[in-house]
This record gives structure tokens, sequence and C-alpha cells, in this order.
């Protein structure tokens, strides 16, 4: 008996990705079979429980939400299905982050419809794949991290920009203030601020504080 293919739900904030997804995978319906997608998480959410697929093909960004808790709301619904982030970011950061919340792959938009489906294939099969060009960046990381030569927080998961806004958030610095001292607008200051939150697991500036000296992040 041939196998039935693969259910995958695609979530992805932009139509000419979803088109461009539903493009590639066409040739190989028989193997791989789109039975859904989604832009936003609440819709993403609830095709994930009714339509129950295999795979969600899931962007680590989504617009205002992040793909990395709708990734864990996902799995805490349906535990047995397989969430692997497509996405453009390439930081290891953000790989490490997807795995902590469970995610069975980190793969990039660059990758061909033959490679994706045999990367799906695989994940269905129990492996844990991450993109290849990021192999050795994430081998090199982990040594890294290991011998101490990473910024500040990067064994939380921060990024070097997220790190650098914490530190400045410890001393007091208001977002304007941190906004004109990385000559960055104070709306990115916001954006780092909630990606801080999210990883150290509290919800505001107070909590990430805290968890910074608790830590010995910063002293």
């Amino acid at each position: 008996m041939t196998a039935r293919p693969i259910t995958v739900l695609i979530v992805d904030d932009h139509q000419m990705v979803l088109d461009g997804l539903q493009a590639m995978l066409q040739p190989y319906q028989d193997q791989v079979q789109i039975i859904g997608e989604a832009s936003e998480p609440r819709a993403a959410l609830a095709l994930a429980t009714e339509q129950q697929p295999d795979v969600v093909l899931l962007d680590v960004r989504l617009r205002e939400a992040s793909g990395l808790d709708l990734c864990g709301e996902i799995l805490r619904a349906r535990p047995d299905c397989k969430v692997v982030f497509l996405t453009v970011y390439d930081d290891e950061q953000y790989l490490y982050q997807a795995l902590r919340v469970g995610a069975a792959g980190f793969l990039l938009k660059r990758i061909k419809g033959g490679e994706l489906v045999d990367y799906v294939r695989r994940i269905c099969d129990g492996e844990v794949l991450i993109d290849p060009s990021l192999a050795g960046r994430v081998a090199l990381s982990a040594a890294r991290l290991r011998s101490g030569e990473f910024w500040p927080g990067a064994h939380l998961g921060l990024t070097q920009r997220e790190s650098e806004v914490l530190s400045l958030l410890v001393a007091g610095l208001s977002n304007r203030a941190i906004a004109m001292k990385l000559v960055v607008s104070e709306e990115t200051v916001k954006t780092h601020s909630r990606g801080i939150y999210r990883k150290l697991g509290v919800s505001d500036r107070a909590g990430a504080v805290a968890v910074a000296l608790r830590e010995g992040v910063f002293h």
C-alpha cells in the first residue's frame, strides 16, 4: 500500500510566501498535502486543532506576534504535531529558542521544494533537523557558549542586541534614552524589550531587571 501524504499547515504573515509554498510543494502532493494556511496566530491555532496536520510550517516572526509563542501554544494543544520553523532569520539564537519551545526543525526559506519534502518526511520519522547552513555556526556558538566567550545573557537565549538593551534597562534608562544611545527608534527598543521579557519569562521592565540581577547577567 502507498503511504498517505504527510499533512501540512503553513503559517506566514506574507501572502506571497503562502502562495510560493503552495506552488513549490504542488509537484509533491503525493507526498505532502497542504491542508490549510493562516497568517495570524489565532487562526493558525484553530486550524492546527481542527485539521490536525502532521506538520506545521511556521515563521519565527508574525505580524505583531511571535512564532515562538505560537509554537508553544500549538504543541500544548497538539503534542503529537511537528512544528517546523521556516524562516529567513538565520540567527542561531532564534534556533536555540525554537528548540527550547519544542520545535522539531529550523529551516531557512532558501530551501528547495524537494529538500523541504525530504526534511518534513525525516522529521515525521522522529528526527530533529536544522538547516545545514546553520550547523557549523551552531557548533561554534555552542563551543563559545561553554567557554564563556558570548555576551552577557547569551545562556538565557538573548541576542547580542537584546543583551545591550537589557544592560541599559538595568542601568535605568528610558526607552527614549536607550533609542538615542543605540541609534535606533523607540519602537525598535520596545520590540527588543518584548523579546527580552518573553525569553526571561517576565511581563515588564522590573521583572527583566530582577532576573538579570538574580542571574548575575549584569552587576
